[in-house]
């Protein structure tokens, strides 16, 4: 594994360490994360891409959606 050198604000990183350890997890370890689905982000396309045409007509509502339904998150 190789390491690299990043620039940020320090109230950024600390804020960030401190979620890190609320999540029971290392600034590292999400940064990694983060850099795995960054580079892959072509991949995740591509698969929802390839999923998408196999769910059209398999997931029934009952009704049309509000375009704040269809929003909602």
């Amino acid at each position: 594994m190789k390491n690299i050198t990043l620039s940020a604000e320090e109230r950024l990183i600390e804020a960030a360490r401190e979620r890190a350890r609320a999540e029971k997890t290392t600034l590292n370890e999400q940064f990694r994360l983060w850099l795995a689905g960054y580079a892959d982000a072509a991949g995740r396309l591509q698969r929802y891409d390839e999923l998408m045409p196999s769910l059209r007509g398999r997931v029934k509502v009952g009704r049309k959606l509000s375009r704040d339904e269809m929003n909602e998150r």
